[in-house]
């Protein structure tokens, strides 16, 4: 009884605290058209603390989702348009010697801020992803001898194209692993497409600004952090991430030659705090199935290694999602 009483105030405190997603949510439809889906992930990847990596072919606003978000949210922006010349220095920063104080100052690079929009970061070279994806997962940086805080919260937004190779270099399986979402954005449907083209002839002189601030995004993840998984879910998640790794045990002997490795435990670890943002983001104190199911596409495919079978037969990670998520026993 106390449990149920304890998640009715869970409630009233999620809707009390989630106002300002409201707000958000109108912000982002004054600039983009559609897609939902990727506003919502967005909104996940900022509440969850997790990075995304979004994938799409080129003009399909995924810069300017990115861009507007930064601009409601009252926080530091910097963008880093990744090419085959850029340094790990361009990035996180460097030690520059200063001949008036006859000593080495730090200059901190576009990385120390609340929002950094790696643009197409599969141009750059494996030492500059490196250099980022670290900073990702430690969450500081250490120039010279000293050791710096990333800001907080810390949001990495990265593009990447998937119809070029050439000048191109992929992003390591290993190092993927550590974007909490990874988006595939697609082509807009005809009647938003219709929308996009009238408002682009028609521009609108209005400015963006911020409607929330980062305190508000604090206090939400702090209640995101406090939303009820039940034992249930969490195991439904694990069975999830381990069908990826043994699904013969799942009765998905058919997709076992197709993946050459499984989710890791990250994925885990992901699935449920992405679950626990979709709960909060539908003003609810505790996770449902179709919270996880909601976001297994956007946490698995990009840890789902495959297999050169799995490439000769047209299957993709979003398909083998699709399968395990037909086949788990849903609680």
């Amino acid at each position: 009884m106390t449990e149920s009483i304890d998640v009715r105030a869970l409630n009233a405190e999620i809707e009390a605290g989630s106002g300002f997603l409201t707000d958000l949510r109108e912000g982002m439809a004054r600039t983009i058209v559609g897609q939902s889906k990727l506003v919502d992930s967005l909104l996940i990847g900022l509440l969850a603390d997790g990075h995304i990596l979004l994938e799409g072919v080129p003009g399909l606003a995924k810069t300017l989702a990115i861009k507007t978000l930064a601009s409601l949210v009252d926080a530091d922006f910097s963008r880093v348009q990744f090419t085959p010349d850029l340094l790990p220095a361009d990035v996180v920063g460097t030690l520059v010697y200063s001949q008036k104080s006859e000593c080495f100052d730090v200059r901190k690079g576009p990385v120390f801020a609340n929002f950094l929009l790696a643009d197409e970061i599969n141009r750059a070279p494996a030492k500059v992803q490196s250099a980022l994806l670290e900073a990702m997962q430690e969450r500081q940086v250490t120039l010279g001898d000293e050791t710096f805080a990333l800001p907080d919260p810390f949001l990495v937004l990265a593009t990447q194209n998937p119809i070029e190779q050439e000048g191109t270099y992929q992003l390591p399986e290993a190092q993927v692993d550590r974007f909490m979402l990874k988006v595939v954005v697609t082509y807009p449907e005809k009647n938003e497409e219709q929308k996009i083209l009238r408002q682009q002839l028609q521009p609108s002189e209005s400015k963006i600004g911020a409607v929330c601030t980062l305190e508000q995004i604090r206090r939400a993840r702090e209640l995101v952090k406090r939303i009820y998984v039940d034992e249930r879910i969490e195991q439904y998640i694990v069975d999830l991430v381990f069908a990826t790794r043994k699904p013969a045990e799942y009765g998905l002997k058919n997709i076992e030659d197709f993946i050459g490795f499984g989710a890791s435990p990250r994925a885990s670890i992901s699935l449920a705090l992405a679950a626990r943002t979709v709960a909060f983001l539908h003003r609810r104190g505790y996770v449902v199935p179709e919270d996880v199911r909601e976001v297994a596409h956007e946490v698995l495919r990009h840890r789902i290694g495959l297999t050169y079978e799995a490439e000769a037969m047209n299957e993709t990670g979003d398909g083998i999602v699709d399968k395990i998520l037909g086949k788990v026993q849903v609680p």
